[in-house]
């Protein structure tokens, strides 16, 4: 009977320790990174480039609310600039302990950046992969979404934008 425990209980151990493993995640994580923004205003495409932020919290091993910071600048044809502020949840897939994929949707405004900014709603819809290279540091080589903004552009007054991101990501504290 006893002979028996033991091999039984070895397997709960085997089980037990990579799963208490893959369930370690940062308490906080602060990206930083280049984005690619291609918006369609009015019939016509632009190409803009900039960078954005975001601090997200974990709140528990798949879930994080997020808050992010973009600003998009465009020379070609003319001058302008969106700055965007959105927030919202993150779900997070951890099928190894060093690949993340995640999927997320973000609410909040935008503002343009001419003669005469506007303000307007702005939403974006899509996922990408964080790469664990140490305990506190990743890195995000894909986040591509969709990008929404309801400027008045005098054609549809709203625009369906895609926009590309990668970086890297800081993680802070164990959960």
């Amino acid at each position: 009977m006893r002979k028996s425990r033991i091999p039984a209980l070895l397997a709960i151990l085997a089980f037990a320790v990579p799963a208490k493993a893959q369930e370690e995640t940062s308490k906080a994580d602060l990206y930083v990174g280049y984005d690619y923004l291609r918006v369609n205003s009015g019939g016509t495409a632009f190409n803009f480039n900039g960078g954005s932020g975001q601090f997200a919290y974990n709140v528990d091993h798949r879930l994080e609310v997020v808050g992010e910071f973009g600003g998009y600048y465009t020379g070609t044809g003319f001058r302008a600039g969106i700055l965007s502020y959105l927030f919202g949840p993150r779900i997070n897939f951890r099928p190894h302990d060093k690949l993340t994929p995640f999927a997320h949707v973000l609410f909040g405004g935008g503002r343009t950046i001419v003669d005469s900014p506007q303000n307007a709603f702005a939403m974006s819809v899509g996922g990408g992969a964080d790469f664990k290279v140490s305990e506190h540091f990743a890195v995000r080589p894909i986040q591509a979404e969709y990008f929404r903004t309801n400027f008045t552009d005098g054609a549809r007054n709203h625009q369906n934008d895609f926009r590309y991101s990668a970086g890297i990501v800081f993680r802070f504290g164990i959960r």
